[in-house]
């Protein structure tokens, strides 16, 4: 099984890393417009091998796309950051350029791959290379409920003060700090509801602390997170390769769930061997459904945006 990875970055080098180390693939491909810096990565990682015992292949290219072909999965991750002075439109613009041109090229030497976009805004992303690339919607997926979930649970497990691994959660909608929506109420620890432990109170921090999980680490470090992003990649790609059929959230086309038509959303989703395999309907309670329907807003506002690139 075959990974590339467009975009030898933090996150995209730490999914590199992950899925080595965890031997989810026998072959990454880590391709990057900087010379040198793909193939620095994956040597990198791979003089590790011997001290953490995997076997995956690694290697690196400078923008050679013929070193992808035949990948089952394609991770894009390419893209600027905001820089100051620069519009939410012109960062569109230009990451939409970056995203969609990647996803013409993998398509050329994968042409049956699938797609998982992290690449920010990344809803907006994840909707123009569906467009872009005309393919089903089982094959584009965008990760990021998977990481706002993780970042849910940790905040959960703070809260109540036991292990991340014995507590549930769910973010969905919108990938983004006023967009995404953790699920407190059915969020669980050992299968019992966290209201059991948890005030009100508590568990709304719990979600506000989840809401701005990102922008604390940018404010922490100084740029945006990459631990946790690369292994929530990892984790979906796991899911696809070895037809795991894990519920994750992931960002993918809605024709009529949960309310919504001709939008990329985070929403709970089966993820094996062909991608998106269902699409499940939580029943959302009211609040929970305006709050969907506030999200869905301001995504299909950004989508506006890239009227020109889809043009």
């Amino acid at each position: 099984m075959k990974v590339t990875i467009v975009g030898a970055g933090n996150v995209g080098a730490t999914c590199a890393d992950v899925i080595s180390y965890r031997g989810i693939a026998s072959e990454v491909v880590l391709l990057d417009i900087k010379e040198g810096f793909a193939e620095g990565k994956a040597m990198d990682i791979s003089q590790c091998a011997t001290t953490t015992g995997f076997n995956t292949k690694l290697v690196g290219s400078t923008n050679d796309y013929s070193k992808t072909a035949g990948s089952d999965v394609v991770v894009i991750t390419s893209g600027i950051p905001r820089k100051p002075g620069m519009t939410r439109e012109e960062l569109i613009g230009i990451n939409a350029g970056i995203v969609k041109g990647v996803a013409e090229n993998v398509l050329q030497h994968s042409p049956n791959a699938i797609i998982v976009v992290v690449s920010n805004p990344m809803d907006t992303m994840t909707y123009l290379t569906l467009k872009a690339t005309g393919l089903p919607k089982n094959r584009i997926i965008g990760m990021g409920g998977a990481l706002d979930s993780s970042r849910f649970k940790y905040y959960l497990s703070k809260a109540l003060n036991k292990p991340s691994n014995d507590v549930d959660g769910m973010v969905i909608g919108g990938h983004g700090d006023t967009t995404m929506i953790p699920l407190t109420r059915l969020a669980s620890y050992c299968g019992v509801p966290v209201s059991t432990f948890l005030s009100q109170e508590e568990m709304d921090k719990v979600a506000a602390d989840t809401m701005v999980g990102g922008a604390t680490l940018t404010g922490l470090l100084g740029t945006s997170a990459w631990y946790a992003p690369g292994a929530s990649v990892a984790y979906l790609v796991d899911s696809i390769l070895n037809d795991q059929k894990k519920m994750i959230p992931c960002s993918v086309l809605l024709e009529g769930e949960y309310g919504q038509t001709d939008i990329c959303m985070g929403v709970p989703c089966i993820i094996g061997k062909n991608g998106l395999e269902q699409i499940v309907d939580i029943k959302l309670n009211d609040a929970e459904k305006a709050l969907f329907a506030k999200s869905a807003d301001a995504v299909r506002a950004m989508n506006g945006d890239l009227k020109s690139v889809l043009a």
